[in-house]
């Protein structure tokens, strides 16, 4: 009985014991013989008539019938008791409803022993003692011990918590009743089990069932965790596919594929391959509730400061931000492995977060040209005018020894092309959105990009020898309403 005061101890519902608990490998046979004697009958025949007794049996309240000599009842009851000793033979057995007899006296017997012994043997049923697993006030699987119960209700709960766990939990339940709390998380990610619990109400109890019944640790456990033992199966047919499949049996195409997880969406299924379609119902669901101390970034907000003096689109960090720092302890509840809902219990900042500022341009860059042209370059002097040169054209000026080799738009406009092009090395052109555009090639390095507005001015590029040059200089070109024009006609120098 040592046992069974300890599986009490560790369930908070309690189970149920009956006044005539019988120990291990007891048989039961509950009949009762009544004493009561409907009372003597006096003779009125001749001084040598005799009484007899005769049996008035019951089935619980029900009068059954009338029998001569209840040994042979009770022959019966016993050996149907030692053929199921016999077959379980673990098990305590007991008739379950009670058989009794009430004697009468009598002049002149009138029995019915075969009738009587054959109704009884429709109704009697041999039970055997066990352990029922009870859901809600509903049973719903026996298993042999208590010991047995307790192993399955554990083994459901450590799918989701382990013995280590279990045992923390109880340590810290025993030190919060001792010191009226327990020491606060400190690490990132450290959790802490607060209750493991079933979201039903379960218990268990002594009970009685047909002995082929009762159920193993594994099947009882299978029974509970799924809501039933028996896991329905689809042959795959010519030309099934997985979604038809699911269809058919109300399932969802992920629901099928997690429950047979050797497959996925693009599986190709052989005819008389078998698929589980059963839908999982548990009879428990178990809830595990935990405390998690994790430390997560405080995101920086960023600010704005609009500066009328630089271009729109132009912009400069005048503040680096920084992420700051915090410590969150959360209540967590999950039911089956899964997170069920996340609640804030404590959130400390440990360090504030730092705004970065950024400086944006507000002045507008005009994309259409004045059509008054700068001089491209810092300074230098025409090496090479427009016309034939070397037996063909030459479309531009050529500018070379400059005092700053940065190449500058002539004109407002917005940048067509930028980049490589042939002989003429690294090229930007530049449309000016007026009819003209202008051309700067041979440089050394390109600092727009297409699509970009450029402001009268602004740096384009780096003076250089790229393409089909002799030496460091810019080749400049106009074009107006796509016709090649002489840029000293149009540059204001």
């Amino acid at each position: 009985m040592a046992h069974w005061r300890q599986f009490l101890s560790n369930w908070k519902e309690p189970i149920r014991k009956k006044s005539n608990y019988l120990a291990k490998g007891t048989i039961i046979a509950t009949l009762t013989i009544s004493s009561l004697t409907l009372g003597s009958v006096k003779a009125e025949t001749d001084g040598n008539a005799e009484l007899s007794i005769v049996y008035h049996v019951y089935f619980g309240d029900e009068r059954i019938g009338v029998v001569s000599n209840k040994s042979e009842i009770d022959n019966w009851i016993n050996i149907e008791v030692d053929k199921a000793k016999e077959k379980y033979k673990d098990l305590d057995f007991t008739i379950g409803n009670q058989i009794s007899y009430v004697p009468e006296q009598v002049f002149r017997i009138t029995t019915e022993d075969e009738e009587v012994l054959e109704t009884l043997k429709e109704k009697v049923k041999i039970k055997a003692e066990a352990f029922a697993i009870n859901v809600d006030g509903k049973t719903v699987a026996y298993v042999e011990t208590a010991d047995q119960a307790k192993q399955v209700l554990d083994s459901i709960q450590q799918n989701y918590v382990t013995d280590e766990e279990i045992k923390q939990l109880n340590a810290n339940k025993e030190k919060a009743v001792q010191t009226a709390s327990v020491p606060k998380l400190t690490e990132h990610d450290q959790t802490r089990i607060l209750d493991v619990s079933f979201s039903e109400k379960v218990s268990v109890s002594e009970g009685e069932i047909a002995p082929n019944q009762i159920l193993t640790v594994d099947e009882a456990l299978k029974l509970l965790q799924k809501g039933t033992l028996e896991e329905k199966k689809y042959k795959v047919q010519s030309g099934d596919v997985l979604g038809n499949i699911a269809a058919q049996h109300d399932l969802t195409l992920s629901q099928l594929l997690n429950l047979n997880p050797d497959l996925d969406e693009g599986a190709v299924l052989q005819i008389g391959q078998e698929l589980n379609v059963t839908v999982y119902e548990p009879f428990i669901d178990v809830v595990v509730e935990y405390e998690k101390y994790r430390e997560e970034e405080i995101p920086y907000e960023t600010k704005i400061v609009e500066d009328d003096t630089m271009y729109k689109g132009e912009q400069v960090v005048k503040q680096n931000g920084q992420t700051g720092l915090k410590a969150v302890t959360y209540l967590i509840r999950d039911v089956n492995g899964t997170k069920d809902s996340q609640e804030v219990l404590e959130s400390d900042v440990i360090s504030e977060p730092v705004e970065e500022i950024i400086v944006k341009g507000t002045k507008v860059i005009p994309s259409r040209g004045t059509g008054d042209f700068i001089w491209p370059a810092g300074g230098g002097y025409i090496s090479s005018k427009m016309g034939y040169r070397w037996g063909k054209m030459h479309k531009g000026i050529d500018i070379a020894r400059p005092y700053d080799r940065t190449i500058k738009a002539s004109d407002n406009g917005v940048v067509v092309e930028a980049g490589w092009d042939g002989g003429y090395g690294n090229k930007v052109v530049i449309n000016h959105n007026n009819g003209y555009k202008t051309v700067y090639a041979h440089l050394s390095s390109i600092s727009v990009s297409v699509g970009q507005t450029v402001p009268k001015g602004s740096k384009i590029g780096v003076m250089g020898s790229t393409g089909n040059s002799t030496g460091v200089h810019l080749h400049f070109e106009i074009y107006q309403n796509g016709k090649l024009k002489n840029p000293l006609d149009y540059i204001n120098n």
